[in-house]
């Protein structure tokens, strides 16, 4: 173990030296960032870099390890660890530099500590340049305090948390005010009484049948199903009766347990005893968490939503939650419950939904991340197995469609070549055994692949041991990985595909939901879905869905996450695009789904999420102000009215009668991890 001291030599340009306090160094970065200069890491053995970092503002503070490569002529970083401290509280960090392998997308965090994501590929020891420790871009000059760098192979225990109090008895952020802030249960009940009693009040607009659809826009004679429609180059949605539909609403319509409060329990000024008859029950454990890597600790989540519904309604806290969050809904002009909503809500509250696969298809042996051997049997007969979860809806008209699953950890690098990862894990799978048999086949003779690839083999045999960045080798090499990942790609979207079409004939298949394309390829197999699905963080979707058409994708193309966030309401994070106000939440939610209905192949766009995350963290540690409702289950007033405000010109604005909104949010930095 060897301990460095932070010095003035280390800052990376902008930052400025304060000095020493206490054993913390003190700097002061500017609003594009800034930090130390860490790459003499690079010729670091031990495992873990541990130190405490501090931020004084008055929002959270996400900070990077940078890696930067000499192979990369664009001089961006090839990789990135980044997480996020709370304002002004004094937080460990333990960073595992196992983590440059990128075999982790979201390790487990230190207690207080928020997210950790790793993104970027894999980097090898001998090509780093550079490597820097610094902050995001932020909107204002932030000082930092830092204590000495640790280099240890010893993970170390709890880091001391500062005895002070965060959360107040309702959940809430103790240590900020907002105007719709609630002070007191006995206010907090009169507001879901008051609410409950609005429930019934349906879709605010004349022109929506039952389902949301429009009904001035008749597409077919209904099927009794949703379904899709090109007309004149516009993609639909159709409803059962045969309208037009666009679907929008919310995703994580479930009052859940999801505030992680295991180590920073001192922090709360009410967390009942686990043991408790009544809220005992509020608390889960998420044993699947995290998704690589030893757990370190038990996550345990409470559900502060679940305890204030309590208070307002007693032991008919779901009933009543359950009637009157749809209804909400419907008021303000949704008509979607979006993905991962409570499986009791769907198909009993008169409001169409989209579910998914509950699990997708996997493996013992996956081939990098979560991506399977996919030519193996195994993969085949477990996507026949999950696909038996959708029998159980396949009659159910309120189903708009199900995604076979959401996000991929393994497509968050960039331009990442699936069949590079098969010959560089040192499984002998059959994916591997697949490529080598069609390249014996191409090829015929080692001594012709050698001449192609710019290799130096002496047997096919050979292809069996770990090969890295073989797409890098010769133009010919990379062809031939390309085309093979097509290949793969074509099993890894076919096979569930098919059974899950088996299973339930009736229900469109809306795909994969990406974060994003991170590669051509990535689309491949496209054909086996009826809507195309990305999850689209931007204040303006447009060139996102421009580029699955220009991709070839010839499919509606429906968005299953966005949101906006601010700093002026609940937790210290904006989430992934941050704005202004409350005020401006609501104008970029309606520019945005405007934006949407009025691309031609843009068939919907759901918000995530209902309600905001909990100040010190969900599962995972996102703690952002995105909610349509805050922790009490009060919808925020500026931007449901922005929500009803979008919905009311929505449909013309898809058939090209109304131009969309133009008025712009004011924008703000990413507080975010």
């Amino acid at each position: 173990m060897e301990k460095i001291m932070v010095g003035r030599g280390m800052l990376t340009d902008g930052a400025v030296w304060l000095g020493d306090e206490g054993g913390m160094a003190r700097l002061r970065v500017p609003v594009t960032g800034g930090g130390l200069d860490v790459t003499w890491l690079k010729e670091r053995d031990e495992r873990y870099l541990v130190f405490s970092l501090e931020a004084e503002a008055e929002h959270s503070v996400p900070v990077n390890l940078l890696v930067y490569s000499s192979r990369e002529e664009s001089g961006e970083p090839v990789f990135g660890i980044r997480f996020g401290v709370l304002p002004q509280i004094l937080t460990g960090i333990c960073v595992d530099l196992t983590w440059l392998d990128a075999h982790a997308l979201f390790p487990e965090t230190c207690p207080g500590q928020l997210k950790i994501v790793c993104q970027g590929r894999r980097v090898d020891r001998e090509e780093i340049s550079r490597i820097v420790l610094a902050s995001l871009p932020m909107d204002e000059e932030t000082e930092l305090k830092l204590s000495e760098l640790t280099l240890t192979d010893t993970r170390p225990g709890e880091f001391p948390l500062p005895d002070v109090k965060l959360v107040d008895e309702l959940g809430q952020n103790k240590r900020k005010e907002w105007g719709s802030k609630l002070h007191s249960i006995g206010e907090m009940k009169e507001m879901l009484e008051r609410q409950a009693g609005e429930a019934d009040m349906g879709y605010p607009y004349e022109d929506w049948t039952e389902y949301g659809g429009w009904k001035k826009k008749k597409l077919a004679e209904g099927t009794g199903f949703f379904t899709r429609c090109k007309e004149d180059g516009r993609w639909w949605l159709v409803d059962p009766l045969g309208y037009a539909f666009f679907s929008v609403g919310p995703d994580c319509v479930v009052a859940r347990s999801d505030c992680r409060v295991d180590g920073v329990e001192k922090w709360m000024d009410w967390l009942p005893d686990r043991e408790d008859p009544v809220y005992g029950r509020m608390y889960e454990l998420h044993e699947k968490w995290p998704p690589v890597g030893e757990a370190r600790r038990k996550c345990t989540l409470f559900s502060f939503e679940q305890a204030n519904l309590y208070r307002a309604f007693g032991e008919e806290w779901y009933e009543e939650w359950k009637r009157m969050l749809p209804g909400q809904l419907r008021k303000y002009g949704m008509n979607t419950l979006g993905n991962w909503s409570d499986d009791r809500l769907l198909g009993t509250t008169g409001m169409p939904y989209v579910t998914s696969l509950p699990r997708f298809p996997g493996t013992e042996q996956n081939i990098f991340r979560d991506f399977p051997d996919v030519f193996s049997e195994e993969y085949r007969l477990d996507a026949e197995e999950c696909a038996k979860a959708m029998q159980a809806k396949s009659r159910d008209p309120w189903m708009v469609g199900y995604f076979l699953r959401n996000e991929p950890a393994w497509a968050f690098v960039d331009n990442l070549v699936i069949a590079d990862e098969v010959l560089y894990n040192p499984a002998r799978t059959v994916c591997k055994e697949r490529l080598v048999e069609s390249l014996k086949a191409e090829y015929q003779t080692i001594e012709a692949l050698n001449g192609a690839w710019n290799s130096s083999f002496e047997e096919f045999e050979d292809l069996y041991e770990s090969q890295a960045h073989v797409s890098q080798w010769s133009e010919r090499a990379g062809r031939d990985m390309h085309a093979f990942s097509r290949k793969m790609m074509e099993e890894y979207v076919g096979i569930p595909s098919r059974a899950c079409r088996k299973a339930d004939p009736d229900h469109m298949n809306l795909g994969m939901r990406w974060a994003w394309v991170s590669d051509p390829d990535v689309v491949t197999g496209w054909e086996n879905f009826d809507v195309f699905s990305i999850n689209c963080y931007a204040y303006d979707p447009t060139a996102a869905i421009q580029n699955i058409v220009d991709l070839g994708v010839d499919l509606p193309v429906l968005i299953g996450e966005f949101h906006f966030g601010a700093l002026d309401a609940g937790p210290s994070s904006t989430g992934l695009k941050g704005v202004a106000s409350q005020y401006d939440r609501g104008l970029a939610y309606k520019y945005y789904c405007q934006r949407a209905a009025a691309h031609p192949y843009g068939v919907g766009c759901h918000y995530f999420q209902c309600y905001d995350q909990f100040v010190l963290g969900r599962f995972d540690g996102e703690n952002y102000n995105i909610g349509l409702f805050d922790i009490c289950s009060q919808p925020y007033p500026e931007m449901m009215e922005a929500v009803k405000a979008c919905g009311a010109d929505l449909y013309e604005v898809a058939a090209g009668e109304k131009m969309p909104a133009e008025e712009k949010a004011e924008r703000t930095a990413m507080i975010a991890f």
